[in-house]
């Protein structure tokens, strides 16, 4: 009986140390002064809220991102990203608003002075509106969108 309890309790220790290392590059909430002061560090995804006072840099951000640069440098985001400048170099699903807006693969609605998106499903509203693959055309004033 003792034997058994000291069996299952390795099994739970050892299943609750495995679950901690794939869940480390994820962080609930990141603030940043810029990177590399900042909470997360810049290869972890964020998976709840991000405040960047001057620059931020992370893999992804889900739900809200918000500061003057706002950068993503990989997987999905999805949110809302509010910020002067927001560079997503992979996909992003959801609302950018900002003076400039970036995306490599985006889907939702770009909200800016300047919006460009290598890829892009949805609309963008701006000065200048550019979406390199299959944009109603690939520079527009005003409005440009793919659908």
């Amino acid at each position: 009986m003792k034997t058994l309890r000291i069996i299952l309790l390795c099994a739970v220790a050892v299943s609750c140390f495995s679950t901690a290392a794939s869940f480390a590059a994820e962080k609930p909430v990141n603030l940043s002064l810029f990177t590399p002061i900042s909470i997360a560090k810049e290869t972890d995804s964020v998976t709840a809220f991000r405040f960047n006072l001057l620059y931020g840099k992370n893999t992804s951000v889900q739900v809200v991102d918000l500061g003057l640069v706002n950068h993503t440098t990989s997987g999905l985001s999805k949110g809302v990203a509010l910020g002067t400048v927001n560079i997503n170099q992979g996909s992003f699903k959801g609302l950018q608003w900002g003076f400039v807006n970036h995306s490599m693969d985006g889907d939702g609605l770009q909200l800016g002075v300047v919006n460009f998106a290598q890829k892009y499903h949805g609309l963008q509203i701006g000065l200048i509106n550019i979406i390199k693959q299959d944009g109603f055309l690939p520079v527009f004033p005003f409005v440009n969108w793919s659908f």
